[in-house]
């Protein structure tokens, strides 16, 4: 899952938001966010998994490169129906850490906010 959140680049995203926003995002804050907190993987991997489940089958049919979905069948031996269910609990997990980490901010809530929204847009473009 590494490799997946990588790739679909919501650290560097992150990074050029908070560069847009000039003195708002402080040496803290980019300090903060080059150390990997939890809720930008948290917000790389509802969007990552959203994505991949909601383009799952087009996908296929077009040849594409295995997806997490692909991924998740053959590494555990399930069915594409299980794989879905298993994935959207890994969502609803980031969700919750998402919330843990709004709770309890080390960054001012204002720079953790763009960070929520972010995930919340993925979670807009991907949903049924």
């Amino acid at each position: 899952m590494g490799v997946a959140l990588v790739s679909f680049d919501v650290p560097m995203f992150t990074i050029i938001s908070f560069v847009g926003m000039g003195m708002i995002a402080t040496k803290e804050a980019f300090d903060w966010l080059l150390n990997g907190p939890k809720i930008v993987r948290a917000c790389s991997t509802i969007i990552r998994l959203m994505d991949d489940v909601a383009s799952h089958k087009f996908e296929q049919e077009r040849g594409h490169i295995a997806s997490s979905v692909e991924c998740y069948m053959k590494q555990y031996s399930v069915s594409e129906k299980l794989a879905y269910q298993e994935l959207n609990k890994q969502v609803e997990k980031a969700w919750k850490d998402i919330n843990q980490e709004m709770l309890r901010p080390a960054i001012p809530m204002h720079l953790l906010t763009w960070v929520l929204n972010f995930a919340r847009t993925g979670d807009f473009m991907y949903k049924d």
